[in-house]
């Protein structure tokens, strides 16, 4: 079933988790490093479809030592963002963006788009999916209020029996996004 929203049709069950690495919290101000992303298609998560690009050009600074992207990495398989963001709109096309505390991704890449094209990619409220957003909801209707830590993407996972990965990795960071989803919403 296809739904007009904006300027994108959208196919209900299709999802795009989406994952972002960035040298800090503030669009503009900090740097996106990687982007990650696993297509979701009727509850399947594709892994022939995941994606992980770091971005040319980008100096991690710091924040290497969150994510583990090295300036030595970027200089080494970086590629250029115009061309991530040409694969990420082919990708998105028809699909919900998956992202846990979308925010993030929903800020991060709408400054890309900004910056490379000159005019920043809106995203609908309606086009995403926040698993941040499901938890926390899902929490408060149990009467559990969350505080601090309780909503970080490893934590809930392991709420829910999830395996447990490495943090901070785009790829990996979609691939848990997206099996939290489906554990979020198993019927």
């Amino acid at each position: 079933m296809f739904f007009r929203r904006g300027a994108r049709t959208l196919n209900e069950g299709h999802l795009l988790a989406v994952d972002v690495e960035t040298t800090g919290l503030k669009p503009g101000r900090d740097q996106l490093v990687a982007i990650g992303w696993v297509p979701v298609t009727d509850r399947v998560i594709d892994l022939s479809g995941a994606r992980d690009f770091l971005v040319a050009g980008a100096e991690v600074g710091d924040s290497a030592t969150l994510h583990g992207v090295t300036d030595q990495d970027i200089a080494r398989r970086g590629v250029a963002l115009e061309e991530i963001l040409e694969e990420f709109e082919r990708a998105l096309k028809e699909r919900y963006l998956l992202a846990h505390f979308a925010q993030m991704e929903t800020g991060f890449i709408s400054h890309a788009f900004k910056r490379t094209r000159g005019v920043a990619w809106t995203f609908q409220p309606a086009e995403v999916v926040d698993t941040f957003a499901l938890e926390r909801r899902h929490m408060e209707r149990m009467g559990t209020y969350p505080r601090g830590e309780d909503l970080r993407l490893a934590r809930v996972r392991q709420r829910y029996g999830l395996p447990a990965y490495r943090n901070h990795n785009a790829v990996t960071d979609a691939i848990a996004c997206a099996e939290l989803y489906l554990a979020l919403t198993a019927s």
